[in-house]
């Protein structure tokens, strides 16, 4: 019988590179998300804001306004949460909420100048910290890491369309 306390191996049919890529990323995700390193980004930035705030903001300020429904799916959150988040951030003066030009019944959800300002700072920090732990890289190490790590999202992203498609029709079909 098989120790429920060891870590379960990796599927065989995965590359020893796969394999490396996924410990890598976990060890990134782990020391990104935690919340130490929040603070102290937050701290830096001189923005008073929890994480989900954050996501949120970013989210926004990288794209044209939209819908609080349209925010949650691509947080991959409940709605609710971000009706939450979007009530707070409205509080404190981060967000606004403008008529959506396609239905005037609907909202969607827009960076203020303050907004823009912090999360301009968030970014800032972050990008410094970036800078000086990647000091030793050269430019051309940083492009070429630049540019996987885009190709590496646009993969991730087109895979999990694909799954969402493919649990869309198994649900047509009532599998």
């Amino acid at each position: 019988m098989p120790d429920p306390t060891s870590p379960a191996p990796p599927p065989e049919s995965a590359s020893p590179e796969v394999i490396e890529i996924e410990r890598a990323l976990t060890r990134i995700t782990y020391l990104s998300t935690r919340a130490r390193a929040h603070e102290r980004l937050m701290s830096l930035a001189g923005v008073p804001l929890d994480r989900a705030a954050v996501a949120l903001l970013r989210q926004i300020a990288d794209s044209e306004p939209l819908r609080p429904g349209e925010l949650a799916n691509r947080l991959g959150v409940e709605a609710s949460h971000v009706t939450r988040q979007v009530q707070q951030l409205e509080k404190t003066g981060y967000v606004t909420r403008v008529p959506d030009p396609d239905d005037r019944r609907a909202q969607r959800i827009e960076l203020t100048a303050a907004g823009g300002r912090a999360i301009g700072s968030i970014r800032e920090a972050g990008v410094r910290g970036m800078q000086m732990a990647l000091s030793a890289w050269s430019p051309e190490e940083l492009r070429q890491l630049a540019g996987l790590f885009h190709r590496m999202v646009d993969d991730f992203l087109a895979h999990a369309s694909e799954l969402g498609e493919q649990e869309q029709a198994g649900a047509v079909r009532g599998e």
